[in-house]
């Protein structure tokens, strides 16, 4: 049976055909309160058992070459059973809102990760590193294949994957080969037979063709988790069975900046001077900014490394008994002792989720220091992500350019098109081009699934 398989930044979803129309699968049935769509989230009690989770969850066919390519990491991981046994604690892997439940309820224990879509394309990984981020995907990728295989009752062995137009990475085409090659080896070892991919700005764009009823030019903007993309596309209810639609795709382009990105600079202006930043130290100079924007880098596996490091502990200490006010950076000193990276960056999501519908939002920061919370509001989310819109911007014109006509219509997708912050800031760029707003998270999610019913007929 054939899917369309959006593993997302954010979320992951899949859908399948019914009677001429994409079905979106509701992954989670009773569990984490039901939905369709799974956080691209994952949560392990040591960072050392993953490899023995997967191994025992591959089917017979990859199972024996598995064992043999992992072997060091499988004896490792073993030891941290036995001590995970002897201390009573479950070696289960938890995904998606328990996952991040779990890492909330204790920062400092056990191993977390949000978006691995994220790291993909990053340089200079060294080939244990690759391993284990394709590990952690077919972890992810296996659990959302069973809860789907549950869902249909039947066995699922083809895919299309959405995928960005550039994922995140410094090195270009040599990034996106990469990342394809590591979502390609692992939904291959978790048991999918046929993987094909599709941009996912044209995946959503195929969703919103099927609800045209004449041949219509449209910019497509998928403001995803990870990454922006924008496709302009020739669109037709009479192109709709064509199975090759290169000569309608009239431009592609995207940059490396998205919903992440809107957390992160939020968490930078809206929580990052109560722990110090924009201060000043005793010298009167103003206080260096690298560590705040390390801390976080969420998304940047290098960068937490950085943080995370024995040496700058040691450099933070310095730098709070350099600060005019030392209780304040001694709040990141506990960020960095407690693990609170994705913890700050969550408050900033969630307080921008409130932004939608309220004009102020209060972030609570006891976690960091008792008493300790911040008020953010609208102009704040507005000031913080200028330069993330406008990157937005740059893409949505060099689109109308490379395609060489305007657009009709301005179709916009994906989780963070919610924000009305956002929806303002976009029709500012084309005045005079209606925009519609497509289903946030399932447009990509069930072109996705109409291409694949295309390709695997």
């Amino acid at each position: 049976m054939m899917i369309g398989f959006d593993y997302g930044t954010s979320n992951c979803g899949v859908a399948t055909m019914r009677n001429g129309q994409p079905h979106i699968i509701p992954l989670l049935g009773d569990q984490q309160g039901g939905g369709s769509y799974i956080a691209s989230n994952l949560y392990a009690p040591s960072r050392d058992v993953i490899t023995n989770w997967l191994a025992q969850q591959l089917p017979t066919t990859q199972h024996a070459n598995y064992l043999v390519e992992r072997k060091n990491q499988i004896q490792k991981g073993q030891a941290a059973l036995r001590e995970l046994k002897f201390d009573g604690i479950s070696s289960d892997l938890l995904f998606g809102k328990t996952a991040l439940e779990q890492y909330l309820e204790d920062p400092e224990e056990g191993y977390y990760i949000k978006s691995p879509k994220s790291f993909l394309g990053a340089s200079g990984l060294a080939p244990i590193q690759m391993q284990f981020f394709e590990d952690i995907v077919a972890c992810m990728m296996s659990n959302v294949k069973k809860l789907t295989e549950q869902a249909l009752q039947r066995e699922v062995t083809q895919t299309v994957i959405g995928r960005p137009i550039n994922f995140q990475g410094l090195n270009g085409e040599e990034s996106n080969r990469q990342a394809i090659n590591v979502l390609t080896n692992a939904a291959k070892r978790v048991g999918f037979k046929e993987v094909e991919f599709q941009y996912e700005p044209v995946a959503a764009g195929f969703e919103f063709e099927a609800s045209l009823t004449k041949e219509t030019r449209v910019l497509v903007v998928d403001i995803g988790g990870g990454t922006s993309d924008c496709s302009m596309i020739l669109m037709s209810p009479n192109f709709t069975n064509n199975d090759n639609r290169n000569d309608h795709l009239l431009a592609h382009t995207g940059v490396r900046v998205a919903g992440n990105d809107f957390d992160i600079q939020l968490a930078l202006q809206g929580i990052m001077p109560s722990l110090g930043m924009n201060s000043l130290l005793k010298t009167g100079k103003p206080m260096p900014t690298s560590s705040f924007y390390q801390a976080l880098a969420i998304n940047n596996i290098n960068e937490q490394t950085e943080f995370y490091s024995a040496k700058n502990r040691r450099d933070l200490l310095q730098l709070s008994r350099d600060a005019k006010e030392t209780s304040m950076v001694e709040r990141l000193v506990a960020v960095h002792d407690h693990k609170l990276s994705y913890q700050l960056v969550n408050a900033a999501e969630q307080a921008k989720i409130a932004l939608s519908e309220q004009s102020e939002q209060t972030i609570d920061l006891t976690d960091i220091s008792d008493g300790l919370f911040t008020e953010v509001n609208k102009k704040t989310l507005r000031s913080a992500n200028k330069r993330t819109l406008e990157s937005i911007a740059s893409i949505m014109h060099s689109a109308v350019q490379q395609a060489q006509c305007q657009p009709e219509v301005i179709f916009v997708t994906g989780g963070t098109a919610k924000s009305p912050v956002l929806s303002e800031f976009l029709q500012q760029q084309m005045p005079n081009i209606p925009i519609v707003v497509g289903d946030h998270f399932g447009s990509v999610t069930s072109g996705l699934a109409r291409w694949a019913e295309k390709i695997y007929k």
